[in-house]
């Protein structure tokens, strides 16, 4: 079932989103080489909890960190540990902060100090994919009509769209209904309406789609090794254009 978001449970979404996005501005001040994704986490989990919200992941379900730092060919969900960041990296930092009960979910694909030109083209193009999907988030499209909007922008250059992991609903759980794929042909699903609040979250790869998971249970993989990027924000829909509530 899809929960109708109230004026007044947007306003608080959109508090914990201003403090998700603050936290991405903690991380891209902080992304360099020589650093570990655990510095990252511990970093991002005391400005959350300086701004009087949660960490969202940590904990759920048995996630034993703050954040998910997937570095090159991770896609989603690595786990912050010992690995120091190099020159040439990619890391992909997805955030997760509830605040008075309500989440906000957002992500992003940092450089870390020179990175090739390809790996950069991979960047922009799954950040692109995103406005390209959310130009659909307006009432009266259908849910996959933004789907189709992503996969068209992404296969057009080349890359491939994840599918064994989607964006999703969201409110007072991180994750609610609907689901929604990043590919898939328009004028299918829920038709959008005022008060869904959505994660969209394009997960994008240089080479195949297909993915592995590694033996922790959490962190996905390329299965051919490539790179990957993500770009996550909760928006809104409204009865115009629609509220990127993860944004500052």
């Amino acid at each position: 079932m899809i929960i109708i978001k109230t004026d007044r449970e947007i306003q608080l979404m959109r508090e914990a989103g201003r403090i998700n996005a603050q936290a991405h501005e903690v991380v891209e001040e902080m992304i360099r080489p020589g650093i570990t994704t655990m510095d990252i986490d511990k970093a991002v989990e005391a400005f959350i909890r300086s701004k009087g919200g949660i960490p969202t992941f940590k904990g759920f379900q048995g996630f034993p960190a703050s954040i998910c730092a997937s570095v090159n060919e991770e896609v989603v969900h690595g786990i912050p540990g010992n690995r120091v960041l190099e020159d040439g990296d990619i890391v992909s930092i997805d955030i997760g902060t509830t605040y008075e009960g309500y989440v906000g979910d957002s992500a992003n694909t940092y450089a870390v100090g020179k990175i090739s030109d390809e790996a950069q083209r991979l960047i922009d193009v799954t950040r692109q994919s995103f406005y390209e999907g959310i130009k659909f988030a307006k009432e009266g499209y259908r849910l996959s009509d933004i789907s189709h909007a992503i996969q068209e922008c992404v296969e057009n250059e080349g890359f491939s769209v994840v599918r064994d992991f989607v964006g999703h609903g969201i409110g007072k759980d991180m994750h609610e209904d609907p689901q929604i794929p990043n590919f898939g042909k328009p004028g299918r699903g829920p038709r959008l309406q005022k008060g869904m609040a959505l994660a969209i979250e394009p997960m994008v790869n240089q080479g195949v789609y297909n993915v592995w998971l590694l033996e922790n249970d959490w962190t996905v993989i390329t299965r051919d090794k490539k790179l990957s990027a993500h770009y996550e924000h909760t928006i809104a829909i409204t009865d115009g254009d629609p509220v990127i509530l993860t944004a500052l």
